[in-house]
């Protein structure tokens, strides 16, 4: 089985590499001090310092395996071959989202991005979420039902860009 590839927006490879950059340069030389300060304590048996430092480097040494693994398969969008005509990942979508159920109605923007940059507090929604997935293919002036877990929204598609 091929590996999956990790999708990628230019800002989001760049997050992911500065995460990585922190983690080698600074949070290891910060984890290896609390150990060494930790050592000190003496008898390791009951030196829970000691053991959360090291639980704590073991989770950082696993993130950074995880970051490093799939800067290995990451393919970056390249904005410039998106086209405004149809919703694709990297396309930034303003959508007016109207409850079916109260008809309460509010515009918002996102982004669709691949699933490891997703962040819908911050706009980013992943392709592979049932929002994300709806809107892939649409076009402005489509609308179309997404069930969610508040009930059935209707979104209409008002503009469409990079």
């Amino acid at each position: 089985m091929a590996e999956k590839q990790i999708i990628l927006t230019q800002s989001g490879l760049e997050k992911l590499e500065k995460e990585l950059e922190e983690l080698k340069s600074v949070k290891r030389k910060e984890i290896a001090e609390k150990i060494k300060v930790a050592l000190s304590f003496g008898d390791l048996s009951e030196n829970s310092e000691y053991d959360e430092a090291k639980n704590e480097q073991a989770m950082m040494e696993a993130r950074i395996a995880d970051i490093e693994v799939m800067l290995k398969r990451v393919k970056v969008i390249d904005e410039d071959e998106l086209s405004n005509e149809h919703i694709h990942i990297g396309s930034k979508v303003e959508l007016r989202v109207t409850n079916k159920q109260t008809g309460k109605s509010d515009v918002v923007m996102y982004q669709i991005v691949g699933s490891n940059e997703a962040d819908p507090l911050e706009g980013l929604i992943s392709d592979e979420s049932a929002v994300g997935r709806a809107l892939l293919d649409h076009s402005t002036g489509d609308r179309f039902d997404v069930e969610v877990p508040v009930g059935v929204m209707e979104y209409e598609v008002l503009a469409i860009s990079k």
